[in-house]
Parts: C-alpha cells; sequence; structure tokens
C-alpha cells in the first residue's frame, strides 16, 4: 500500500467526485494549483467560480489558466470567501480550500475561522448529494491553529445523517503537518 500525501489525497477525491459538465468551487485560489484541476475535471461546458482576497494569487491563478487554456469555464474574483453566498447561487458539486496563508506570499494575510466557517456552511447548503468539500488545512502557524481548533470543532459537530466527514492525516508527522477534511453530502433517508 502506497499511501497519498495531503494534497495527491485531495486531487484523488476531487477526480473521483467531479465530473464534466459541474458547478465547483476553488474557495482559496492561491497559486492556481487546484483552480486549474477543477477547470480540467469540469471541462468547457462546466464551471468554476474562484476566490482568492489577494489580487497576486489572482493574477498567478489567471496566468496559469491562460497557459493551459482553460480560462473559459473560470470565474475568479478577487475577494474573500466568505463572499461565497454572493456570488454562488446554484448547486455546487465540489469545493476546495486550503487554508493558510498564500505559498511564497505575505505569511500575515491568513484564511481565518469566522469567514472559513461562513463559507463552509453556505456551500453545505448548496452541494448536491455526492458532492464533497475539502479542507485542506495547514496550521503551523498562530492564527492557523485557532482556524484549525474551530474548523475541526464545527466539523465534528456536523449532522451524520445529513453529512459524511472524513479526516485524512498522518499522526506521526512533526511540524504541524497538514491534513485534510472532507465533508461528503450523503442522500437522505427514506422513513
Amino acid at each position: 500500500m502506497n499511501l497519498r500525501a495531503v494534497l495527491p489525497f485531495a486531487h484523488d477525491t476531487l477526480r473521483k467526485v467531479v465530473r464534466s459538465g459541474d458547478y465547483v468551487v476553488d474557495a482559496t485560489c492561491g497559486n492556481g494549483h487546484d483552480t486549474l484541476l477543477l477547470a480540467e475535471l469540469v471541462g468547457i461546458n462546466g464551471h468554476v467560480i474562484g476566490f482568492d482576497i489577494q489580487q497576486v494569487a489572482i493574477d498567478a491563478t489567471r496566468t496559469r489558466l491562460e497557459k493551459a487554456e482553460m480560462t473559459s469555464q473560470v470565474e475568479l474574483i478577487c475577494a474573500s470567501h466568505a463572499t461565497i453566498p454572493v456570488y454562488a447561487k446554484q448547486p455546487v458539486r465540489a469545493a476546495i480550500f486550503n487554508l493558510g496563508y498564500l505559498p511564497g506570499g505575505d505569511k500575515q494575510i491568513t484564511t481565518t475561522a469566522d469567514s472559513t466557517l461562513l463559507s463552509i456552511t453556505h456551500l453545505m447548503e448548496l452541494l448536491e448529494i455526492g458532492g464533497v468539500i475539502i479542507l485542506v488545512i495547514y496550521h503551523g502557524h498562530p492564527e492557523g491553529k485557532t482556524e484549525k481548533e474551530a474548523v475541526v470543532a464545527f466539523c465534528t459537530a456536523i449532522n451524520q445523517q445529513a453529512f459524511h466527514v472524513l479526516s485524512y492525516q498522518f499522526i506521526n508527522q512533526q511540524n504541524d503537518a497538514p491534513f485534510v477534511i472532507v465533508i461528503e453530502k450523503r442522500k437522505p433517508r427514506q422513513s
């Protein structure tokens, strides 16, 4: 058996869930790696809506998409993922978050518990049956630790009748190794 690192695990999960024509969200574009993968998965008939609070991240994502000729199905928004309710109004097949700060960017600009929980809550309402919200949690900085605690507490309390919640992590790693939480919307039980 070959255990997958957290990002490959998150991407494998997206590949298993997202189909051509789907509507998906990248809640934290960063350098555009997840956005590009989502654009490839939904194809020209799908739609990716991507958020980041930093224009430098939006620009890096746009450049990555242009090089891959994948811009037609992507809408990039320079705003907090807390604004997802303003922009995303239709059923969502998948969403991904990379919580923390922009790799190679200003480490003082980070995601926060309040905005993250607000956006997760809205996405849970929009999520299709069988759809997923993937949270890649980087917590090796002070705000990251606060955010991690809030997100884990929130996810632990999610109704198990409506959602499956999985934590994927390596428990013998040092230095606050990142981990993944996957929230999957379940089919309602028939009474």
